[in-house]
């Protein structure tokens, strides 16, 4: 049997309430009460029970994360700023990293539910119905990042407006055949917007839309690799430069260009999306739009507090908040105007 408080009081001479106290860290506790009860802990290597405290104060402390993948640069830079900003808190975190599997949203959203978790942060994107119905019903306070339209806490920025704008820039460079290894369109805004937004560019600047050149990727890098091959076999020369929905599917891509002797930006341009440190790593540093990692995770996690600390989730009957922050189109070296 483990060690239990009354066992703390008994060696101590004091009561359990006197016990309960000094480990509360209450008011009027003496410096006389506090040694004697401290040695007790000690002589019996008493811990007190996590979930008998959580229970007592209908608190656990715990923020669960689910994660679309885990061994994306953007996504764990972002979880990481959320786990180091929520521990200068007091919360710890269980990550759920769900390797782009929905079934699995909704498995761990129960599992969050059943551990009775202060708060839910869902960097997952694609929906189903089965996640739309938990959303819809849920009571545990939560913040998205992701437009879903479902009337939820979200923290993001404008993909569209950032798509629009990297691809506005090539075209500013005179760029008029420009490929894209876009995202996958089940994902509402890293998919779906950053594709609109490409589309949209191109409309607004009087440049043809060529499917041909279109490719659907995952985000990684392989996945740029493999696709920029495809471009490359199927389209040969047509193309002067490629926009890719994240760094890591453009780092694939000019990893594909080196091995087919093609030279970035001479032959052909590649502008990126997010900012995360493979822009910095890859020759020639990438030209990216930036998101505001750090911003993303501390947002998360103030709009979550300011959800928990209200213990009010009234947000079902009037509009969420939002909060949309900016991102920034950062010229590296990876592009080139052919103007010149």
């Amino acid at each position: 049997m483990g060690v239990k408080i009354k066992d703390v009081a008994r060696v101590a001479g004091v009561s359990v309430t006197s016990v309960s106290r000094v480990l509360n860290k209450g008011e009027h506790v003496s410096e006389k009460l506090e040694k004697k009860v401290r040695q007790a802990i000690e002589q019996l290597n008493y811990s007190p029970s996590l979930i008998a405290k959580s229970l007592k104060r209908n608190k656990t402390n715990l923020i669960g994360v689910i994660i679309p993948d885990i061994t994306s640069n953007f996504q764990a830079t972002i979880l990481s700023n959320i786990e180091e900003t929520l521990g200068r808190r007091g919360y710890n975190l269980l990550v759920s990293n769900i390797v782009e599997d929905t079934d699995k949203v909704v498995k761990y959203l129960n599992v969050f539910q059943e551990m009775r978790v202060d708060g839910i942060v869902l960097m997952h994107e694609k929906l189903n119905d089965h996640i739309r119905l938990f959303l819809q019903k849920n009571q545990i306070p939560l913040v998205v990042h992701a437009e879903l339209g479902l009337n939820l806490p979200t923290v993001m920025i404008d993909d569209f407006k950032a798509a629009y704008d990297a691809t506005a820039y090539l075209i500013r460079k005179g760029h008029r055949r420009i490929a894209m290894i876009a995202g996958d369109m089940r994902d509402l805004c890293a998919g779906r917007k950053r594709y609109e937004g490409y589309l949209a560019a191109c409309k607004d600047y009087g440049i043809p839309v060529d499917e041909s050149i279109i490719r659907f990727g995952d985000y990684k890098l392989a996945s740029g690799y493999r696709l920029m091959g495809e471009l490359l076999a199927e389209a040969g020369g047509s193309f002067t430069s490629v926009f890719a929905a994240s760094d890591d599917m453009a780092v694939g891509a000019i990893n594909c260009m080196a091995d087919h002797q093609l030279r970035v930006p001479d032959d052909i341009s590649v502008i990126g999306f997010d900012g995360n440190q493979m822009s910095d790593v890859i020759r020639p540093r990438l030209t990216t739009i930036q998101q505001p990692m750090d911003k993303i995770g501390q947002a998360t996690v103030e709009l979550l507090m300011e959800l928990i600390e209200q213990n009010d989730h009234a947000q079902r009957s009037h509009p969420a908040r939002t909060i949309v922050l900016e991102h920034e189109l950062v010229e590296k070296a990876s592009c080139r105007d052919i103007h010149e």
